[in-house]
């Protein structure tokens, strides 16, 4: 039989030192009140200062255990010493556990163990003790203080506690969010393409062969991209756990806008993008956003404005940074999907403005303003 490990030794000694002296210190108190009478010895004081510290450790498991075991000790103090400041000190000690009690177990519990506290040591007071009226306000006072103490400490930590629970469901709300928002900007824009182009193939593939295998052409090389995001995106969900995980692989930016533009050229729609401002480096949450706000409004050209081209504006500012897409089409989308809540969530989170509608010449526009001082 292997031997047992040295901090399970340590834990069984202390735990059986505890209830032993749990046992011994109401008697060994008793005699040390008793014999104080003609002075106090010192070993008795010593004795009876070592269980006592050693029933207060025992407030941690045991904590209604070791307040039962203080107040039957307060009460046979009591009985030996009329008045004194051993009595006082065992008055403190029992509030104090009192107290703790109050932090840690529930308020009817608490409030139990206090009236009862309370009670006994009025009782006791009024029969064994010369006490005057100063000495009952004392304990009162004592007693109502150290269970407000006990009680604001709890309720704080109850309080700190659920703010916890909702901050950890706010965020994996926040990451399911925004997860949701990558995957329906990722498949939306790739399915959109590959939509028209099998469209387009179906309908020349007779008559125009050359056609038809330019956009198959286009709906492999959408799909490969797609099934690659897709993987990269599932497989950072797997290893998000493990630490020192290097990146997958780099996020889509406003550098990424060429191939945009030719998905969505072999789609039928030419894109016309306009740079103003002097480009700088874009944190890389700003640059991630921006470049799926242009990849859903173009996706929604494509798929609803029924028109051949648009215009995409990108503003680099020294304090924000201005996306503009519009179209001449007829009207774009109504409102309906996850596409214009997407593209709004994911400037808000960045503190910034959104606006998207028709135009009033006709067509349909959708703009973001993203700050880009103080992040």
């Amino acid at each position: 039989m292997s031997a047992l490990p040295l901090s399970r030794i340590r834990r069984v000694t202390g735990t059986v030192l505890a209830w032993c002296a749990a046992v011994l210190y109401p008697a060994v108190l008793y005699v040390t009140v008793g014999t104080g009478r003609t002075g106090f010895d010192q070993l008795e004081i010593l004795l009876s200062a070592l269980l006592t510290v050693l029933v207060m450790a025992l407030l941690r498991r045991h904590a209604l255990t070791a307040h039962a075991i203080l107040l039957t000790a307060w009460i046979l103090a009591a009985l030996e010493m009329p008045i004194g400041s051993v009595v006082g000190l065992l008055v403190l000690l029992t509030d104090v556990s009192a107290g703790y009690i109050a932090v840690t177990r529930p308020r009817r519990v608490s409030v139990t163990v206090a009236v009862v506290t309370f009670v006994l040591q009025g009782l006791s007071v009024a029969a064994f003790l010369s006490a005057n009226e100063q000495f009952l306000m004392t304990i009162t006072l004592a007693m109502v203080i150290t269970w407000m103490i006990g009680n604001s400490v709890r309720v704080r930590r109850t309080h700190a506690e659920a703010l916890r629970v909702r901050a950890t469901a706010q965020a994996v709300a926040d990451e399911r969010l925004r997860i949701a928002r990558e995957l329906h900007d990722m498949v939306a824009h790739s399915i959109g393409i590959i939509a028209i182009q099998a469209g387009v193939g179906g309908r020349v593939i007779e008559t125009q062969p050359g056609e038809a295998r330019k956009a198959l052409d286009a709906i492999e090389a959408t799909s490969r991209e797609t099934l690659s995001g897709l993987r990269r995106m599932l497989t950072a969900l797997r290893r998000d756990d493990e630490p020192g995980t290097a990146p997958l692989g780099p996020t889509p930016g406003l550098d990424d806008l060429g191939r945009l533009v030719e998905a969505a050229k072999d789609a039928g729609v030419l894109i016309d993008v306009r740079t103003k401002g002097e480009r700088g480096p874009l944190p890389p949450d700003v640059d991630l956003s921006a470049y799926r706000i242009v990849q859903e409004a173009v996706t929604n050209v494509v798929r609803h404005a029924g028109t051949d081209n648009c215009r995409v504006t990108i503003d680099y500012g020294d304090e924000e940074l201005a996306i503009e897409v519009a179209d001449d089409g007829h009207g774009g989308i109504v409102g309906a999907g996850y596409g214009l809540v997407g593209m709004r969530e994911r400037v808000a989170l960045l503190r910034g403005e959104f606006a998207a509608g028709p135009r009033p010449g006709g067509g349909f526009r959708v703009a973001a303003r993203i700050p880009l001082a103080d992040r």
